[in-house]
């Protein structure tokens, strides 16, 4: 009979245990459950309302949870006339901005045709540009020259001395021919040719080099221009940007409210103070839990169970009345002490 009752008020007994330990489980959850939110509570972000001489913050909450929902700020009066004043300036400088390409557009125009005139110096080198001045320069020398040469001759020959001819030499060392003969004057006249020819040789020189230094000079008074063209446009923008940053400036002095409240708001909160918090409660609710985990009636139960295996009911006619009958061999007294099993219940 000990092995049946045994077993059975272990069992209630372990139940009994079982019931008290889900019981404390569930407050320490609770219990838990309500430190968390105590702490995040203490932690959670809380603005302030600012009002400033330039505007003030405005915070909207949550009416169910009390949380932040909303953010925003209005500036004074007074910025909000000068705001509506500059906008007004600027759209007229959006609108000189676009004006500004058809302001500008003779600057494109000037520009293409300095490269086109550009290419047409370049197009010669210095030294085809030097044969070119030589022969223009010979070409207007030649009427004088030939009028000059005309006089001499009519010179020599009222004089009679139009058939005299000296200087000459022979042939030279190198196989080259010597100079020719010719009188005085005549000599004079192309030893004068000769030296105004070297001298436009030097200049011819000179001048293509000028050509080429002034073709390239073109493409840059041109590129100038386009740099000029691309400049006014963007110069074109400043009254608009202008205005746009000095109505940017007047909101940033109306949002200053709205920034303080949310920094302070920031500074309130406290997580090193909400951790603390979770962690007492947490500390409190593990407590807790291993004090009301136990049961005193379950290991009473059980422990009666264990003593109740070992004990042999096969000469009672009553189970449990040598266990709880009278008797000095019974070891809990009279069997009214335990009248009925619902007390264990």
């Amino acid at each position: 009979m000990g092995d049946i009752v045994g077993p059975v008020l272990g069992y209630m007994g372990a139940k009994k245990q079982a019931s008290a330990m889900e019981s404390a489980a569930a407050q320490s959850a609770a219990a838990q459950t309500e430190a968390a939110r105590i702490a995040a509570e203490e932690a959670r972000f809380r603005p302030i309302g600012i009002t400033t001489r330039f505007g003030q913050s405005q915070f909207g909450y949550d009416p169910t949870t009390g949380r932040v929902s909303s953010a925003g700020y209005e500036v004074s009066p007074e910025l909000k006339a000068y705001q509506d004043r500059i906008m007004a300036l600027t759209g007229q400088g959006l609108g000189f901005a676009e004006q500004a390409p058809g302001l500008y557009a003779p600057l494109q125009g000037a520009a293409t045709g300095l490269f086109g005139l550009g290419q047409q110096y370049l197009a010669e080198s210095p030294q085809q540009a030097a044969e070119r001045y030589i022969s223009q320069q010979q070409e207007l020398l030649a009427p004088s020259r030939e009028r000059q040469f005309a006089q001499l001759q009519n010179r020599l020959f009222q004089t009679g001395r139009g058939g005299l001819a000296v200087g000459g030499t022979g042939e030279r060392p190198s196989g080259a021919a010597g100079l020719g003969a010719a009188s005085p004057e005549m000599e004079a006249y192309y030893n004068a040719l000769a030296q105004q020819d070297a001298q436009l040789a030097a200049q011819a020189m000179q001048a293509g080099q000028q050509q080429t230094a002034f073709g390239a000079g073109l493409f840059g008074t041109g590129a100038g221009l386009l740099g000029s063209y691309g400049q006014g446009l963007t110069g074109a923008y400043a009254p608009f940007t202008t205005g746009l940053g000095t109505a940017g400036s007047i909101e940033q002095l109306g949002m200053e409210p709205l920034t303080i409240g949310a920094a302070l708001g920031g500074r309130i909160a406290s997580p090193s103070a909400a951790n603390a918090l979770l962690q007492g409660g947490m500390g409190a609710a593990r407590t807790m839990q291993g004090g009301q985990g136990f049961s005193s009636t379950g290991s009473f139960l059980s422990g009666l169970g264990r003593s109740a295996s070992g004990y042999d009911f096969s000469n009672m006619n009553n189970p449990f009345s040598g266990l709880f009958g009278g008797g000095s061999s019974s070891p809990y007294g009279s069997a009214d002490y335990f009248s009925t099993p619902s007390g264990f219940e």
